[in-house]
């Protein structure tokens, strides 16, 4: 009988240390992607958030770590460092304000941990792959169409983002590299709204007051448009103007497809970029690059193209919008 006993115990023993080992072994084939996101609290970042998990959740192998950075660079910076304690195998960052997160960027590197920079960049090339939206060319391609639309002449208000980061100062750099080349379009008001409805209302309705006149107004952002156009449509002035937002957001859109005034377009800037970031951090911590290329390694830099979004071909993003 003990001798039994000794048997099956060494036969329990030796499941145990199987299956320890098959756990530990499952455990260390998972990867494990931090992502630190500047904040949710509107519908652009909101999304950001919303696909991130969405193309997380494509890999069985796939453990997201998501913080949120509730608007403050200080918070932002802490959700970093502490990815960097736990060890993750790469991190994902968009940055409230890149030139802030620099720093911790750079210690993010010097940990050895793969770095991929989302949407605002970084003011040192830090990272391993950027992919973002082409901001300049979303202001260059406002400019065009706007100067288009109103045959080199009229009046024309813009509504910036946040100020200082390097998304909002490239859209208003590519939108004057245009407009400087048409005397005849004269810009009588540039405010900050700072990406937010609330403040794009507030904002607007200043504007409207001031300016007796106005032909079109460029917008930084869809999801802050919506409060412009709430002050345009208040005041009664929708049929005065055209506006052009970035997004898309599918108001925004819906609006585009059905003429609903001032809103005329919008451009490219999907927060699936989001997937996509996650998706790279996936292939760099799988050492793998990307299988359309024929280098083993990532590209240092994605930038995605500004496409106008108008009437004709509204309907082909629908499904990419928030």
């Amino acid at each position: 009988m003990k001798v039994r006993m000794r048997v099956l115990a060494a036969l329990v023993l030796a499941l145990l240390i199987a299956l320890s080992a098959g756990v530990a072994s499952a455990a260390s084939d998972r990867v494990v992607i931090g992502f630190s996101s500047p904040g949710a609290d509107h519908g652009w970042l909101a999304a950001i958030q919303h696909y991130a998990r969405e193309a997380a959740g494509r890999h069985a192998d796939v453990q997201l770590v998501l913080t949120d950075g509730l608007n403050s660079v200080q918070k932002q910076i802490s959700d970093v460092e502490t990815l960097i304690a736990r060890k993750v195998d790469v991190i994902v960052l968009l940055p409230m304000d890149g030139a802030a997160l620099t720093p911790v960027a750079r210690k993010v590197r010097q940990a050895g941990i793969p770095l991929v920079n989302l949407d605002r960049k970084l003011s040192e090339p830090v990272y391993d792959v950027y992919i973002g939206g082409d901001n300049y060319g979303i202001g260059r391609a406002a400019g065009e169409y706007i100067a288009q639309r109103l045959n080199g002449k009229g009046t024309v208000v813009e509504i910036q983002g946040l100020p200082g980061i390097s998304v909002t100062e490239d859209r208003s750099r590519g939108f004057y590299d245009v407009i400087k080349q048409y005397p005849g379009i004269k810009v009588v008001a540039s405010q900050n709204a700072d990406f937010l409805p609330d403040r794009g209302l507030r904002v607007m309705e200043n504007i409207l007051q001031a300016q007796p006149k106005i032909d079109a107004v460029y917008t930084h952002d869809d999801d802050m448009a919506m409060g412009v156009v709430q002050a345009i449509r208040n005041a009664g002035r929708q049929d005065e103007m055209f506006l052009t937002g970035v997004g898309p957001l599918k108001r925004a859109m819906e609006m585009v497809k059905n003429g609903v005034a001032p809103y005329a377009a919008t451009f490219n800037y999907s927060p699936v970029m989001a997937a996509s970031g996650v998706e790279l951090a996936y292939r760099i911590a799988k050492g793998r690059g990307l299988e359309e290329l024929w280098e083993p390694t990532m590209p240092k830099e994605i930038i995605l193209d500004a496409t106008l979004v108008g009437p004709e071909n509204v309907d082909q993003w629908m499904n990419l919008g928030f």
